[in-house]
């Protein structure tokens, strides 16, 4: 969970994203004005659907810090519905989380900091621009110098292997 300031408003945003740790793809994202487990729930499963997991017997793992979208009856029961593993990780150990957080770095030092907002819908905007801009236009040393969307596609159609890591 990320938050953004609109100043023409005087009001915060906020966002929530999905990241897949293989490839380092955003694969599902909520802008809005709010962010509750509802939207975390919706998030999950349109993430799900876009890589084609929502049947899958192998579904991901989620993890997730302790916020209210992710610690709710609504985001909890999706998962249970889903037959998915969620992990929680510990208070104040936003290192086990480093994926995502080195993501919310990268969106607040390019996108968010580099814009006072007018409006909603022009926050809404460059987010979600900075987010395809991400997925598929700027480049990652961890995955072989290629964008998320490269390397998944790469992935797709020869079958890249990587070694694993535990966080």
């Amino acid at each position: 969970m990320k938050y953004g300031y609109i100043s023409g408003e005087q009001r915060f945003f906020f966002i929530q994203s999905m990241l897949d740790i293989y490839d380092r793809t955003i694969v599902g994202y909520h802008i809005g004005l709010q962010c509750s487990g509802q939207d975390a729930a919706r998030v999950l499963e349109q993430s799900l659907w876009d890589r084609k997991l929502f049947y899958s017997e192998n579904k991901p793992v989620i993890r997730s810090d302790n916020g209210p979208q992710f610690t709710s009856h609504k985001f909890q029961n999706k998962v249970n519905d889903l037959e998915m593993e969620h992990e929680r990780i510990p208070f104040r150990m936003p290192n086990l989380n480093a994926h995502i957080e080195s993501f919310h770095r990268i969106l607040e030092d390019d996108c968010l900091s580099r814009y006072e907002f007018d409006s909603y819908e022009e926050a809404y905007s460059v987010v979600t621009e900075f987010i395809r801009f991400y997925n598929e236009q700027r480049i990652h040393s961890s995955i072989g110098y290629l964008t998320p969307s490269e390397f998944y596609d790469n992935h797709l159609t020869n079958g890249l292997t990587t070694r694993e890591i535990r966080v």
